[in-house]
C-alpha cells in the first residue's frame, strides 16, 4: 500500500495563492481531484492526505468537500484561525465532517522565529485535543528551537513535522539543523514526513520555468539527511510524503517515489509498510 502523506490541491489564482511566484510557471494552474487521480493511476498510490495551501477557511472547507466526494482522499489538513476567539466555534462546525485530521498554520512564512510560542496561538493549539486533531508544524530549520519548546508546551497533543524542518541542502551539510532535529525527535509525540526535500537543495537550479525537468539533483545530495531522519525518528515515526504539485519545482511525481523507494531499500517489509502507509494511518486516524 502507498499513501501519500502530503500533497495540495487548489483551484489557482494570482490573487489567492501569491506565495506562487512568476518564477514557478509550472505551478500557476489548477490542481484538482482529476489530477490526483493521473497521479495516482500512473504511481499506484492508493490514497492521499491533502493539506491546506493558503490560509483560509473557505479552502479547507473545499478540501473538505473533496475528500467527502472522493475516496482517493483519505484526509485534510486544513486551516482554521487558532489565535481566533470564535475558535471552538469554527471547529465545531469544522469537525463535523470525518475528513478533517489535522490543521496548520503556516508558520515558515512568520517574520518572528519564535511565533510558535505565540500565547493566542498556543491556546489555540491546546484546544485541538479535544476535537482529536492532530497540528501540523510547518517551519524552516531555523525555527526548530522554537518548535522544540512548543512541543514541550505540548506533551499530550500530537505532532507531524512536515518536510523534515526544511534544511537548506547545500555542498556543506547543515549540521545545526542535524542538531535540532534530532532533538525534537526524542519527543514521542512527533510524527515526520519525508517530503518536500529536493526543492530545498540550493547549489544548482532550484526552479523551473516550465513543466520539463531536468536532471539537477541526484540521490546523494539527499542520502545524509534522509539517514538523519531515518535514525532520529525510527521507521515507525516517519512517513512518505510527496509535496505534491510544489514538487514538480524540482522532480517528478514518479522519481520523487522512485528514491524514496531507493533509500528505503534496506528497511525491512514491515517498516517499509509503516513508512509508505501505516505511520500516515496512525498519525492521522485514517479510514482505509
Amino acid at each position: 500500500m502507498l499513501i501519500d502523506a502530503h500533497h495540495h490541491l487548489w483551484q489557482y489564482s494570482s490573487s489567492q495563492y501569491g506565495w506562487i511566484s512568476e518564477q514557478m510557471q509550472v505551478l500557476r494552474r489548477d490542481f484538482l481531484a482529476a489530477d490526483l487521480h493521473e497521479v495516482a493511476q500512473a504511481v499506484g498510490v492508493d490514497g492521499f492526505v491533502s493539506v491546506q495551501a493558503r490560509q483560509s477557511l473557505a479552502e479547507t472547507e473545499a478540501l473538505l468537500e473533496i475528500a467527502r466526494q472522493d475516496p482517493l482522499v483519505l484526509g485534510v489538513v486544513g486551516w482554521v484561525p487558532l489565535a481566533a476567539e470564535d475558535l471552538c466555534d469554527q471547529l465545531d462546525r469544522l469537525c463535523q465532517s470525518p475528513w478533517l485530521k489535522a490543521v496548520r498554520h503556516v508558520v515558515q512564512d512568520e517574520p518572528d522565529d519564535r511565533f510558535l510560542l505565540d500565547e493566542a496561538f498556543n491556546r489555540g493549539v491546546a484546544a485541538l485535543g479535544r476535537y482529536g486533531l492532530v497540528y501540523d508544524v510547518l517551519i524552516y530549520a531555523r525555527q526548530l528551537p522554537a518548535a522544540i519548546e512548543f512541543a514541550d508546551l505540548h506533551p499530550a497533543q500530537p505532532l507531524v513535522l512536515d518536510h523534515i524542518a526544511k534544511p537548506t541542502i547545500t555542498a556543506e551539510f547543515d549540521h545545526r539543523w542535524e542538531t535540532n532535529f534530532r532533538e525534537l525527535a526524542k519527543r514521542e509525540h512527533v510524527t515526520c514526513k519525508f517530503s518536500g526535500v529536493v526543492t530545498e537543495i540550493r547549489d544548482q537550479t532550484t526552479i523551473l520555468s516550465n513543466a520539463g525537468q531536468p536532471e539537477d539533483w541526484s540521490l546523494d545530495q539527499i542520502r545524509r539527511y534522509w539517514e538523519v531522519a531515518l535514525e532520529a525518528f525510527t521507521p515507525k515515526r516517519l512517513m512518505f510524503g510527496s509535496d505534491w504539485p510544489v514538487c514538480l519545482l524540482r522532480t517528478p511525481y514518479a522519481r520523487w517515489v522512485n528514491t524514496v523507494r531507493e533509500l528505503a531499500g534496506s528497511l525491512s517489509p514491515d517498516e517499509q509498510a509503516d513508512l509508505f502507509a501505516g505511520n500516515a494511518i496512525s498519525a492521522y486516524n485514517l479510514q482505509i
